[in-house]
């Protein structure tokens, strides 16, 4: 099972550090495939004065400070085609974020790496629309079959669920959707964004973490291939996505339940 945890966004070293230590028992577990997620850059933040990452460069030194320490598996989100091929150089997974899932210039640039890269369904597309993401990558790959599970599977894109526009400032989850997007590729439920209340909290985004456990046993149940959870040692100071996190005492508990669930389901 893919999992991936991290903080939303690199802040100082030493939080980062201790957020890292914290989740060396999922790179342990043989039965996880783990990555460690934290973004060099938050491009996509609702105030200009929010806190946005030490951008490319020095996030790229801290990431692979985390890897060189812990021996994990890096993944972290780019937002324009000039950044991909620097990412590459220390994440395993180049992660397309939602509003971005249908700009081909950074899809191309992201598959003209050796990454895996995961695609962020959009919030206002249908989970079906995601097939013409996936071929942009696989095309740029080489791969001359049809948008499949097992091509993408192959060929390294995975796809990542975290919520749909529903009205103002929230997000619902059709778990519809994960059948319907692995028919084109392996998918990720991001259980922490998909509780997220974008653009709510006046400046910021809100959210309810409260409700995470909830869609992570509901995602577990209906069958994916991996899990993500944005996660901090005390989200009430995180500098992004604080009010979705899940704390990190309180993921233990919610993995031993999901592998439970995936036991019985599987």
């Amino acid at each position: 099972m893919i999992m991936i945890a991290g903080p939303c966004v690199l802040e100082s070293r030493d939080n980062v550090m201790r957020i890292a230590e914290s989740l060396l028992k999922y790179h342990e577990d043989c039965t996880k495939d783990f990555y460690f997620k934290a973004s060099f850059d938050k491009a996509n933040r609702t105030s200009l004065d929010s806190f946005r990452g030490p951008g490319l460069d020095e996030g790229l030194k801290l990431l692979a400070e985390v890897k060189a320490q812990f021996g994990y598996k890096i993944l972290t989100d780019v937002h324009d085609y000039t950044q991909p091929a620097a990412a590459a150089e220390v994440a395993d997974v180049l992660q397309i974020p939602a509003f971005l899932c249908r700009q081909t210039d950074l899809l191309v640039a992201a598959a003209k790496t050796d990454a895996v890269v995961n695609i962020k369904k959009g919030q206002f597309l249908a989970p079906q629309a995601m097939e013409h993401s996936v071929a942009k990558v696989l095309k740029t790959r080489g791969c001359e079959g049809e948008v499949s599970y097992e091509n993408a599977e192959k060929y390294k894109v995975w796809l990542t669920e975290r919520g749909s526009t529903f009205g103002y400032g929230n997000l619902v989850v059709d778990m519809r959707g994960l059948v319907t997007m692995r028919k084109f590729a392996p998918v990720v439920f991001d259980a922490t964004h998909s509780v997220q209340s974008p653009a709510s909290g006046g400046a910021t985004s809100g959210g309810d973490s409260a409700m995470v456990p909830y869609l992570a046993r509901a995602a577990a149940a209906v069958g994916v291939d991996g899990f993500f959870f944005e996660t901090h040692f005390d989200p009430s100071i995180a500098l992004s996505d604080g009010p979705n996190m899940i704390e990190l005492t309180k993921l233990e508990a919610l993995m031993e339940q999901i592998d439970a669930i995936r036991s019985i389901v599987e």
